[in-house]
C-alpha cells in the first residue's frame, strides 16, 4: 500500500493496468488502428464506470489488487477477441434510399427480415421460409441451464459472437437464496459461460431483469434479436425485431449466428387520439387486451403498432406495450422507430450501442392481415382479473377490493412507471393518506441503474415511507420461483404481466394493473383508482423526471430500404408438403418418420393450456430430464393427466393457443416425460410450436371442427404418416406438417440435426426450400454439410 504523498506525486501507480490501457489505446489510434483503439477505450469506460452502472468502479489512480488486474486483463482480452468475432459476421448490404421499382410493399417486420435474410434478396413475403443473421442472443440464468445442456449435446462448438450474447441472472437468483445448491449451480453455470465464451458484457446476478438493460442500453432499431424468454418482444419498442424462442432453439443461433423463420403475417394496431395525463403503456396494453382479447388477431402474427397516437407514447410506454404483446398472443410487438427512439438510443453511455441503428418503416401500401384501431383517449386505469390477462375492467368497477399484497416490479414495469408510482405515493402523503399495517408491499426496480436514479431523485424514500420493501433487480413475485412467493389464498395486486394460476405462488390470486394503481391501492390495502392522485401531480415535474434523455434534433432520423443482391423475388410461398428425398454424403433415404403409423387413445384438454401449468415454476430447477419434468406436468390444473398418460391416453387433443405463456421448453419435456407422443390442437403459440420439433415432440395443427366433434376423450386414434391422415370415430381427417417441422422431428430434434449437418444446418434447410433449381444446385455442389438436397 502506498502513502497519500506517494499517490499525489505519482498519480498512476506502476501496477495500474488502466493507465497502461489508456496509453496503448492512444498509441494504437496514432498508428492507424482505430478499431483496436476504440475497443480499449470501451474497456476503460467499463472499468471506470460505477458498479451500479455495470462497471468495475476503478480509477487510473488506484493501487489495483491482483484480482482487479486479472479482471481488467480478462476484459481487454475478451473485447479484443470481439473484433475477430465481429469479422465473422456477414456484412449487411448498404441500405437503399428508396424502395426499388417493382418491389412488393413490405411491413416493418418484413423489412427487418429482408435486411437479415442471408440470401440478401432485399424482399421477403409471409409464408416464405428464410434463414436469417441474428444480431443478439439473450438469456437468463434459468434458461441458460437448458441452453448449456443443448450446447454440450452439440459438442461445445464455441459461440458465434462473444460480444453479442447477453446473459443475465434474474429469474431464480436472490441474495437470500443464492447459497442454496440448486441456485448456486445456476450461478456457476453462468459464470462458466462468461469465462469459456470470453463474454464482453456480463454483470452477474441481480444487476438487471433480462429485458430491462438490454432495451435501455443495447437493442437498436433494425436489429434482429432472439432470446430464450417469451418477453424478448419488449425491445420492439425501439423498432427492433425481438423474438422469444425456446432454450434449444436459441442455442443454435448462439453457435451459428443464424436461425430460420417462416415469415409471419403482420397485423396493424392503429393508435389514435392521445392518452390522459398519467396513463402509460401498461394501461394501454390492458385496454388492447380488453378490446381485442388474447390469441385472436395477434395469434401467430407480428403486431405492429402504428398510427398518429404513437407520438404521444414514450419509449418506456412502448416497451410496456411490446412486453405484453406476449400476453396478447403475438409473436412480437414492434413500433416504428422515430425521433423519440433516436433520442432514447443517443442517450446511451457507450457509443458502440448507438452506431448500428437502421431506421425502417412500413410502406404505405403494405399489406396487413388485419388492421384494428385503438383510441388512446379511451384508456383509463384498468384491472386485469385473475387468472386471465384479457379479463380487463376499469379499476373503478372493483374499488375497495381487499388485498393481501401489493407488488410493483417485473420486466413490464419501466423506470417511467416506477417514477410515476412514487409520485402517486407522494400525493397520497400530501393528501393525508397513511399506509395501514395490513399486508405486504414490495417494489423491485428493473435494474441497478434504475435503482440508482430513483435514489438520486429521492423517490426511494417515498416507497420506504409507504411501507414498501426495496428488492434487488429480478423477476421476484412475477415468476414465483425464488424467495418471493405469494401465499395460498392471498390476493395480490401487481404491476407484472401475467396472472395465470399459481404464477405468483401456489394457490395465490394475482390481479394486474399499472404501477400507479398499485401505489394508490397500497395505502389502505384496498383497490383504488389512482385518478385523483394522478391529477394532482405537477405535470411539468413529471415530464422533466421521465424525459431525462436529450431531445433529438429535427429530422435526425433518416429512413432507408432493404437492399438486395438479386432483384428477382420468389412470389410463391413455401409449400407445406412434406414428402421429400434426402441426399447427403452419397446416402439416400426417405425423410419420413421411423414409425409409419402411430396409434393411441385421446386425452382431451381445452383452450389456453399454458406452460406455467405444464411445467410449474416451483419445480423448474429440477426439470433436467424429460422424466423429471413429467413428474409435475399439469399436476395443479389437471391432476389425473399424468396417470392417464401412463395408462395409454397418449395423444392429446386440445383447443386454441396450446402452450401459451412462458417460453420454458420444460413444458415440452414434461409432456414427453409423461409418455405423450403427439399433440393435436386448433392452434399452438409460436414458441411452443417451435419447441416441439426442436425437442422431438410431434405437434399437429388441425382446425377442422368436425374432427373435434368425433375426437372424444378416450377414443382410439391412428395417425398415418404416409398418407397424412388421422383415423378416429370411423372417419378420416387429412393433416399437414411443414417440411422443417417434419425434418427436425425425423432427426430427433435440433441438437442431433446439428451434429449431422453442422453450423450450416439452417442455411441448408432454409435455402433448399426457399429457392429454385439454379440456387439449389449451388448449395448442393458446394460440398460438406451443404450437400443436403431436399
Amino acid at each position: 500500500m502506498i502513502s497519500t504523498g506517494e499517490s499525489l506525486s505519482n498519480p498512476h501507480p506502476q501496477n495500474n493496468l488502466l493507465h497502461h490501457l489508456q496509453q496503448t489505446s492512444e498509441s494504437l489510434q496514432t498508428k492507424g488502428h482505430p478499431r483496436e483503439a476504440t475497443t480499449l477505450t470501451d474497456v476503460l469506460a467499463i472499468c471506470t464506470q460505477s458498479p451500479e452502472l455495470g462497471g468495475l468502479g476503478l480509477s487510473t489512480t488506484d493501487e489495483l489488487t491482483p484480482e482487479q488486474q486479472s479482471e481488467i486483463q480478462f476484459l481487454a482480452s475478451a473485447w479484443l477477441e470481439s473484433l475477430n468475432s465481429a469479422d465473422r459476421s456477414k456484412s449487411p448490404l448498404t441500405p437503399l434510399s428508396s424502395r426499388p421499382r417493382g418491389q412488393r410493399a413490405m411491413t416493418l417486420s418484413e423489412k427487418i427480415f429482408a435486411v437479415h435474410d442471408i440470401q440478401r434478396r432485399g424482399c421477403v413475403a409471409p409464408g416464405e421460409l428464410i434463414c436469417v443473421d441474428v444480431d443478439w442472443v439473450i438469456a437468463s440464468e434459468a434458461s441458460w441451464a437448458g441452453m448449456e445442456t443443448t450446447y454440450t449435446r452439440l459438442g461445445q462448438p464455441g459461440i458465434f459472437r462473444n460480444d453479442r450474447f447477453w446473459l443475465v441472472g434474474d429469474h431464480v437468483v436472490d441474495p437470500r437464496f443464492n447459497a442454496l445448491p440448486k441456485v448456486r449451480a445456476l450461478i456457476d453455470a453462468s459464470e462458466r459461460a462468461r469465462r469459456v465464451f470470453k463474454m464482453t458484457d456480463y454483470q452477474g446476478m441481480n444487476y438487471t431483469i433480462l429485458h430491462t438493460e438490454f432495451y435501455r442500453e443495447r437493442a437498436q432499431p433494425g436489429m434482429l434479436v432472439v432470446g430464450s424468454d417469451s418477453h424478448t418482444c419488449s425491445s420492439g419498442a425501439l423498432g427492433c425485431l425481438a423474438i422469444g424462442l425456446g432454450a434449444a432453439d436459441v442455442t443454435l443461433p448462439l453457435v451459428t449466428g443464424e436461425t430460420w423463420f417462416k415469415v409471419p403475417e403482420s397485423v396493424s394496431i392503429r393508435l389514435v387520439g392521445s392518452p390522459r395525463p398519467g396513463i402509460g403503456g401498461k394501461d394501454v396494453i390492458l385496454y388492447i387486451l380488453q378490446q381485442l382479447k388474447r390469441n385472436t388477431v395477434a395469434s401467430e402474427r407480428i403486431v405492429e403498432f402504428t398510427g398518429p397516437g404513437v407520438k404521444y407514447l414514450s419509449s418506456d410506454a412502448r416497451f410496456a406495450i411490446c412486453n405484453m404483446t406476449a400476453e396478447f398472443g403475438g409473436i412480437t410487438g414492434l413500433f416504428v422507430p422515430d425521433e423519440e427512439t433516436h433520442a432514447f438510443v443517443q442517450g446511451r453511455r457507450l457509443p458502440r450501442h448507438k452506431q448500428d441503428s437502421v431506421y425502417l418503416k412500413p410502406d404505405e401500401d403494405a399489406h396487413y392481415a388485419e388492421t384494428c384501431e385503438i383510441d388512446l383517449g379511451e384508456v383509463r386505469s384498468f384491472l386485469s382479473r385473475y387468472p386471465r390477462p384479457d379479463d380487463v375492467v376499469p379499476v373503478a368497477d372493483h374499488e375497495d377490493m381487499e388485498l393481501d399484497g401489493c407488488f410493483i416490479g417485473a420486466c413490464t414495469t419501466t423506470e417511467e412507471d416506477l417514477i410515476l408510482a412514487a409520485l402517486v405515493l407522494e400525493q397520497g402523503f400530501l393528501q393525508g393518506l397513511k399506509p395501514v399495517r395490513k399486508g405486504k408491499r414490495k417494489v423491485v426496480p428493473g435494474s441497478m441503474p434504475i435503482l440508482r436514479r430513483l435514489r438520486e431523485l429521492g423517490l426511494i424514500e417515498l416507497y420506504e415511507d409507504a411501507g414498501f420493501e426495496i428488492g434487488v433487480p429480478g423477476c421476484s413475485y412475477c415468476v414465483g420461483m425464488s424467495a418471493d412467493q405469494a401465499g395460498p389464498g392471498e390476493v395480490w395486486l401487481s404491476s407484472q404481466n401475467r396472472n395465470f394460476e399459481n404464477r405468483m405462488g401456489r394457490g395465490s390470486i394475482g390481479h394486474l394493473s399499472s404501477a400507479a394503481t398499485v401505489a394508490a391501492s397500497s395505502f389502505g390495502m384496498k383497490l383504488r383508482d389512482p385518478h385523483d392522485l394522478l391529477s394532482a401531480i405537477d405535470t411539468q415535474r413529471w415530464e422533466s423526471l421521465r424525459r431525462f434523455r436529450a431531445a433529438s434534433s429535427v429530422n435526425s432520423v433518416v429512413y432507408v430500404e432493404p437492399n438486395g443482391s438479386d432483384s428477382q423475388h420468389l412470389e410463391t410461398p413455401l409449400s407445406l408438403e412434406s414428402s421429400q428425398t434426402v441426399s447427403t454424403g452419397g446416402i439416400t433415404h426417405n425423410a419420413t418418420f421411423t414409425t409409419q403409423t402411430l396409434t393411441g387413445r385421446i386425452q382431451r384438454l381445452g383452450d389456453f393450456i399454458d406452460t406455467d401449468a405444464l411445467a410449474p415454476a416451483e419445480f423448474l430447477m429440477d426439470m433436467n430430464t424429460n422424466e423429471a419434468s413429467g413428474q409435475h406436468c399439469l399436476q395443479y390444473t389437471h391432476p389425473d393427466f399424468r396417470h392417464r398418460a401412463r395408462q395409454g391416453f397418449n395423444i392429446v387433443v386440445a383447443g386454441q393457443a396450446f402452450g401459451c405463456g412462458s417460453s420454458r421448453e420444460q413444458a415440452v419435456m414434461a409432456l414427453l416425460g409423461t409418455g405423450i407422443q403427439c399433440i393435436i390442437a386448433k392452434s399452438f403459440t409460436f414458441i411452443f410450436q417451435r419447441n416441439m420439433p426442436n425437442l422431438g415432440l410431434l405437434g399437429i395443427v388441425l382446425q377442422d371442427e368436425s374432427f373435434y366433434d368425433v375426437a372424444l376423450d378416450g377414443r382410439d386414434i391412428s395417425i398415418d404418416f404416409v398418407t397424412n391422415v388421422f383415423s378416429v370415430g370411423g372417419r378420416n381427417f387429412a393433416f399437414r406438417l411443414s417440411r422443417m417441422e417434419k425434418a427436425l422431428f425425423e432427426h430427433g430434434g435440433v441438437a442431433s440435426a446439428f451434429r449431422r449437418f453442422g453450423k450450416r444446418l439452417f442455411e441448408v434447410m432454409a435455402v433448399e426450400r426457399g429457392l429454385g433449381g439454379r440456387d439449389r444446385a449451388k448449395v448442393v455442389q458446394s460440398g460438406g454439410a451443404a450437400g443436403l438436397e431436399w
